[in-house]
């Protein structure tokens, strides 16, 4: 299963170039998992996978990249019995009607989430939807990707100061590597 995930983010994913990231930086790596994401055996590979490191009754994301996942873990572990409820964070608060930030069935305050995002570079994406459900009275101590760019350790020392885990499926060196084989 993982191995076939990884060789769909290599054919549909990845592209070497040169890119500008949304951190600012620029790469001569991208990934953009939004075609494999956005596939019904891509979503159902990463749900799957996704879904092993959660340990919460609820998911998070901020939209877009998180948005198929949130959605995927939900429908698998309802398929598994589990029932992972899902919530998407926007970006900014909707201009109409309640103007939420926070989208999906509200859990009681309290309630652990975690957060998923597609591709981690600096973290700063995870970060706000974590901020977001925290100030939304929720407890969020993970993040889970599927992909972790390691630049530099960045991520790893912003999660750590914002007090999250992050665990990823695969790194940027896993998607090279396997595009090189």
């Amino acid at each position: 299963m993982k191995e076939e995930l990884l060789k769909l983010l290599n054919e549909y994913a990845y592209k070497k170039g040169e890119f500008k990231l949304s951190s600012g930086k620029t790469s001569e790596h991208y990934v953009n998992c939004k075609p494999v994401t956005l596939s019904g055996r891509g979503l159902t590979l990463c749900s799957l996978l996704i879904l092993k490191e959660v340990e919460t009754q609820v998911v998070g994301g901020l939209t877009l990249g998180a948005d198929p996942l949130v959605s995927g873990v939900a429908l698998v572990s309802a398929l598994d019995s589990r029932l992972v409820n899902g919530l998407i964070v926007r970006k900014e608060a909707k201009g109409h009607g309640t103007q939420a930030y926070i989208e999906g069935l509200m859990p009681p305050e309290g309630t652990k989430i975690t957060v998923l995002e597609d591709v981690i570079t600096t973290g700063g994406s995870a970060i706000k939807a974590a901020t977001r459900l925290r100030d939304a009275g929720y407890v969020v101590e993970r993040v889970v990707a599927i992909v972790d760019r390691q630049e530099n350790n960045e991520a790893d020392e912003f999660m750590e100061s914002a007090n999250l885990e992050l665990r990823s499926l695969f790194t940027l060196d896993d998607v090279i590597n396997a595009k090189n084989e």
